[in-house]
């Protein structure tokens, strides 16, 4: 089986890596927009070859595209051409907006997936052959998916080692706006607060464990956030909503010097540890 994967950031050069230590999979080829990313992907042996697009659709029986949200809604159009057998698989952490974009000829071809990995790095620099083991994939709307098409993807990331759960794009993107989405942009807003109100030297000297964990993820590429943010806009917006009840319950129990219910309520938010 061959691969291409357009995207040779931490998601497609780990995937590179990944698969091409699969007995199945006997080339992986990339492409990438950004020519620096494609030749440190060759020095890095994230993949066999770097092609073009066009035989890059000629050539493979997988094509995942790796790329920002926005730029997977464009790419998808200059796809319309490929073989009935060529499999299409999306990475991206948004689906309904991806989805619609999708012609409607290649609709069958189409696999909207979303690996739930990653890390605070980007790049070709930032891949590394263990993200995905054991990672959770969700497939969304499968069945709008030709049988032999989702077949093949559940077969490929089963051999990554992945957890393959099912369900469709709207839930996806209700539920990814909450669990991922949200820790996102209040990481993000607390970056920047603390940028705003404490110089260099201080951050440097008070940070710890708790406040490196919580900033961590605001490390990650704006570009490809800014996307994720644009596409799922709405529920990011209720996901935000909500927090801030949250937020503000906090600040009323601490003004208000009610430490018995803060204790309560800090108590009702530790039950995370049960699930996680």
């Amino acid at each position: 089986m061959k691969i291409g994967i357009i995207g040779l950031g931490l998601i497609g050069g780990s995937l590179g890596l990944c698969l091409k230590n699969e007995k199945l999979i006997s080339c992986v080829s990339g492409m990438d927009a950004n020519k620096e990313h494609q030749q440190k992907a060759l020095e890095l042996g994230l993949v066999h070859e770097i092609l073009t697009l066009e035989e890059m659709k000629r050539k493979s029986d997988i094509i995942f595209l790796a790329i920002p949200v926005e730029a997977i809604i464009k790419i998808v159009k200059e796809l319309e051409d490929i073989d009935e057998d060529t499999t299409i698989i999306d990475l991206g952490s948004t689906k309904e907006k991806i989805i619609e974009a999708v012609p409607e000829k290649i609709r069958r071809n189409f696999i909207p997936a979303h690996p739930m990995a990653g890390t605070e790095y980007s790049g070709p620099t930032a891949a590394f052959s263990g993200l995905f083991n054991g990672a959770v994939v969700a497939i969304c709307d499968f069945k709008e998916s030709s049988e032999k098409h989702v077949k093949r993807s559940v077969e490929l990331f089963s051999h990554l080692g992945m957890k393959i759960t099912f369900m469709s794009a709207k839930e996806h993107d209700h539920h990814a706006s909450v669990i991922s989405h949200l820790p996102h942009a209040i990481s993000f807003s607390l970056a920047s607060s603390v940028l705003k109100k404490e110089n260099k030297k201080n951050i440097i000297a008070l940070s710890g464990t708790g406040f490196n964990g919580m900033i961590r993820i605001a490390k990650s590429s704006p570009v490809m956030w800014s996307d994720i943010f644009k596409q799922n806009k709405d529920n990011l917006i209720n996901a935000i909503d909500m927090f801030k009840k949250e937020l503000d319950e906090c600040e009323n129990l601490v003004k208000n010097e009610k430490w018995d219910e803060l204790k309560d309520w800090m108590s009702e938010a530790r039950k995370i540890r049960e699930i996680l």
